[in-house]
């Protein structure tokens, strides 16, 4: 199966890296709208507390996004490699002015405060990556399993934040992904193109 798994990454990621900047601008923008009218649809309290990523390797571009939600005046964090374990993730709060260094990926992340962490649960919404999805909402990531740890300690309990929705290129849906015991269905994924909910 993992070979499988690690087939379907590679392919993906190579179709996901080929398209031109033209359609991943328009992407940004798409995807900047269709997540601000998700939001809208809840009609809950304006104000949200929102896990996001800086995009990598082709990801659906969410700078346009980060910029909108900035403008609401909701809360952003972003993910942080846990610095003990190495292998979760922390969400520190992200503003404008926040000191940012690389991690090991080469990624951008806010420089480690303890102050500025955010509970998993006391956030409303995380956004995550993904390199493929399928029609049941499961989820391929890049292979590190950094969400599935963290939610591990959700997976057990029927939870109800963070909602977890998944941001993707239309070109990274296939029909069926095989699945391991630790992967996290998504219940929410966005594209460009539409917004999948299970």
């Amino acid at each position: 199966m993992s070979n499988k798994r690690a087939q379907i990454r590679t392919q993906i990621r190579k179709i996901r890296n080929s398209l031109p900047k033209s359609q991943q601008s328009i992407a940004a923008q798409s995807l900047k709208v269709n997540f601000t009218q998700h939001l809208k649809s809840k009609k809950t309290p304006n104000k949200k507390h929102i896990a996001i990523y800086f995009s990598n390797d082709g990801e659906l571009d969410t700078s346009l996004l980060i910029n909108e939600l900035w403008q609401q005046n909701h809360t952003l964090y972003l993910p942080v490699i846990h610095p003990f374990n190495g292998a979760t993730l922390l969400f520190q709060r992200y503003e404008k002015n926040s000191p940012m260094k690389a991690n090991h990926y080469g990624i951008l992340e806010p420089k480690l405060n303890c102050s500025q962490i955010c509970p998993l649960t006391d956030l409303d919404y995380l956004l995550m990556p993904l390199v493929a999805f399928d029609n049941q909402g499961n989820r391929l990531g890049m292979g590190g399993g950094f969400y599935d740890k963290t939610l591990a300690q959700l997976h057990q309990g029927n939870w109800q934040k963070p909602q977890l929705i998944g941001l993707a290129h239309s070109c990274q849906k296939v029909d069926a992904l095989p699945i391991e015991s630790w992967d996290v269905p998504l219940k929410t994924i966005i594209t460009p193109d539409k917004i999948y909910q299970w």
